[in-house]
Order: C-alpha cells, then structure tokens, then sequence
C-alpha cells in the first residue's frame, strides 16, 4: 500500500465503498498532481514509459508487443508520460483518467513536446468507448488498486479490446500489504494479515476518506482475470537492479533486494 503528500489525520483499513473510492481518488489526485509530478520528474518526464518504481521500461521490455498503428488505451494516465512514449513509436494511443489535475498536467506536457496525446476525463469503471475498438490496453500504476471491484474493471477492459488484444498493467506487490512502508529494516517486518482484503483508507479529521487504496491477493488478481475472459501469458515480478535509485520512497535496495515491489501482468483476450 502507499500514501499520499498529505498528512491524513487518521489511517485505517476498513470497508469502503466505489463512491467514497471515487470521491477520495478523485479529491487526493487533484490535490496532489502537482507535487506529485515535480517529486518524480527524473523517473517520469515528459514522455517516458517506466512500469514500476524498479525502473523497468518500456523499451526494453516490449511487453505490449509492436504498437505501431495499433489502436492503444492508457487507464488512469495520470499525465500521460507512457501514452506520449507510445506516440513517438507510430501509435495511436488516447488516455483516461479520473483526475482533472493530472490531465491539465498532461496538456502542459502537450505543449512542451508537441506530442498531443488525446485524453479524457472518465471512469475506469466505465471507459467511453464502443466494444472492440483497442489492440491494446495497460495502466501503469494506474485505476486498479483505486477501485473497489478489480473484476469489474478487468471484463470492462476486456469490453474494449478487440479478440486477441493484450491488457497489461502494473500493480504493487500484494506481499507488500504485510509490511509497513518504511523503506528501511522496519519495513521486512510483518504486521499485517497478507489474507486481510479491507482497503488502507487515509482520514481527515471528520473521518471522511482523503485516500484509499484496495488490496487483493495473486490469486484474487487470477480470478479477476480468468472471470474477465483474459488469460494470463506472463506474470512479472521485477527484480531490485545493483545501484537503482528510485524517488518512490518506499522502494528501496534494503527491500528490494530481499522481497517483490511490483507484479507485471500480460494478459490477452481470447
């Protein structure tokens, strides 16, 4: 789990519906683009497509396949660095996500590259697109862990791409649940219940949710999969790289190197 800029007045984890999901990502992410942007420039740029905080790339990776002409959707682009990468390799890619603040950080990027990427301010519970219309779909970090039903997003997903498409996304590892996030030796301690699905929900001090993120377990994330009619072909586990550096603060060497960050899944749609 991972938390914001802000400082909550009060952390939990408890039930939380997709309204107050909605409500608190939505609220959390405008307030905080900005921040969050300047903090991790080096990693992200403009136009640079980093899977997850143990720098994997795009470029070296491929794991969306040849996107050449290929029509591409990016689910919760934040500001758009992937979606711009893939237009620099003959895509045609649009973005989506719930966060006005980041998609006005995806127009100043526009405008400082030339690389326009179309984008839209939607629900990954309900992407406005017609059935069958994408090669491709992926998120990087994006849209999953901040909705309450991964099933419904996975066949929502699997409603746009066309037989054979690929959807592929990146989500911290669920091991990390039991963990605090402390990128030192306090954080290879175990406090919590791998098995305890409630959400980490930040508070303010009314208790309304200023920021939720939901847990699900490998094999809650196969389900949601198989139930969406996609097939897992590739499952990645990325490995901490010799002298990494990352601006996430809790990923770091001393966990790296002994306990997973990230899962990487490639998926396709019969």
């Amino acid at each position: 789990m991972a938390h914001g800029d802000d400082s909550p007045a009060g952390i939990a984890r408890r039930a939380v519906d997709q309204a107050e999901t909605r409500t608190a990502q939505r609220s959390w992410w405008d307030r905080n683009a900005l921040d969050y942007q300047a903090a991790h420039a080096t990693d992200l740029g403009a136009a640079t497509f980093l899977w997850c905080p143990e720098g994997v790339l795009e470029a070296d990776a491929r794991l969306l396949g040849e996107v050449m002409g290929r029509r591409v959707l990016e689910v919760g682009c934040g500001a758009a660095q992937c979606a711009r990468w893939l237009l620099g390799r003959g895509a045609r890619v649009v973005g989506i996500d719930l966060s006005e603040r980041q998609l006005a950080q995806s127009a100043r990027y526009d405008a400082e590259t030339g690389a326009v990427v179309p984008v839209a301010q939607a629900d990954a519970l309900a992407l406005p697109f017609a059935d069958a219309v994408f090669d491709v779909v992926f998120s990087a970090y994006g849209a999953l862990p901040f909705v309450v039903d991964g099933g419904a997003l996975m066949s929502e997903v699997a409603r746009v791409l066309r037989s054979g498409g690929r959807w592929v996304f990146s989500v911290g590892h669920p091991v990390r649940w039991c963990f605090p996030d402390d990128p030192g030796q306090r954080g290879l301690t175990v406090v919590a219940s791998y098995f305890d699905r409630r959400p980490y929900v930040e508070t303010d001090g009314t208790g309304r949710a200023t920021y939720v993120e939901h847990h699900a377990t490998l094999g809650d994330r196969v389900s949601q999969v198989v139930g969406a009619g996609l097939r897992v072909i590739d499952l990645i586990e990325p490995e901490w790289p010799a002298g990494h550096e990352s601006s996430y603060p809790q990923w770091s060497a001393t966990r790296g190197q002994l306990i997973p960050g990230t899962t990487i899944w490639v998926t396709e749609k019969d």
